[in-house]
């Protein structure tokens, strides 16, 4: 598997593309639960396709290499993304899993996205693992799809590249207490070093259509959720960190601008930054910026954030 610091890209796999379309490269016809116990009887289908389950299950979607990182984290080694992707392919062929890809006016996708099927939730509920997955979760539109894969891969970047990485959470839930409505980021990680410990949670921002007039009305809810918040509030301790995960570094600038002129800063905390491919460093320690108000100017600057929490 090529390592994170040599993906020379310069734009991220998982920005909106202009006329995106997601496509759909499973299995089509019937196959049996009873097809299914035979192969796991005769050791076809193992514990490691169940824990491949498992993967699919809490990210909901996920590419094969997110999911290898994330077995190689457990510590099981495959020894190779092609002997990963042979499982897939069984559970794919099983209808266990399904598989999807993206085409637009620039082309085919460089990489396919996985999801559970209606067999994947029957098996992973026979083992007690809960699975709220429901088919129509397969139809969710291309936008909040990369939004779940760019998710995916900031915490992977945090599990795999910083010391003082705990635990994280796929999609923290979050209560706007004026408004009365839940609402969820798309992920969030603690950071623990030294007695001292932190939360950030992830705001994935995509360029979707009408995408200013969605990121308003999700810092609505997140304005209700920081000024109304006390100890324990949605299980965190301490006020989290909130972090915008955007395309790219003009993205960051649109989303900033965004809030500010619609009045939706924050006054407990302040706002950082960050873009996809910001999380292919060896190290995440200057992948987080915020804007700071030169008095001089009068115009925004943009400054690293200095956090040793994130040395590796």
């Amino acid at each position: 598997m090529v390592e994170d610091s040599n993906i020379k890209t310069k734009v991220s796999p998982f920005a909106v593309r202009e006329n995106e379309i997601k496509t759909f490269d499973g299995k089509d016809g019937y196959v049996s639960m009873n097809q299914i116990i035979h192969k796991i009887n005769i050791g076809h289908i193992t514990d490691i396709h169940f824990t491949i389950m498992e993967i699919v299950n809490e990210f909901e979607f996920i590419t094969s290499r997110q999911i290898y990182q994330i077995l190689q984290k457990k510590g099981i080694d495959l020894k190779s993304q092609d002997k990963l992707n042979n499982k897939l392919e069984q559970l794919v062929k099983t209808k266990i899993l399904t598989r999807y890809y993206f085409v637009s006016d620039e082309g085919t996708g460089i990489y396919r996205i996985y999801c559970l099927e209606k067999m994947g939730k029957y098996l992973l509920n026979s083992r007690g693992i809960e699975c709220k997955w429901q088919p129509t979760d397969n139809t969710k539109p291309v936008s909040m799809i990369k939004k779940r894969l760019a998710g995916n891969q900031t915490i992977i970047a945090y599990l795999r590249k910083v010391d003082a990485y705990e635990k994280y959470k796929v999609k923290p839930t979050l209560y706007a207490k004026r408004l009365g409505k839940t609402f969820r980021s798309h992920g969030g990680v603690k950071l623990t070093k030294n007695g001292k410990s932190i939360d950030f949670i992830f705001e994935v921002v995509r360029r979707e259509t009408d995408w200013e007039n969605k990121l308003i009305e999700r810092m609505q809810l997140y304005k209700d959720f920081y000024e109304n918040f006390i100890t324990n509030d949605s299980g965190f301790e301490k006020v989290p960190q909130l972090i915008f995960i955007c395309e790219d570094e003009k993205h960051m600038a649109e989303t900033f601008k965004t809030i500010v002129t619609n009045k939706l800063e924050l006054e407990k905390i302040k706002l950082y930054f960050s873009t996809d491919l910001k999380q292919n460093s060896d190290s995440l320690e200057n992948t987080l910026v915020e804007y700071v108000l030169d008095k001089k100017t009068n115009k925004y600057k943009i400054k690293e954030v200095q956090t040793k929490l994130l040395e590796a």
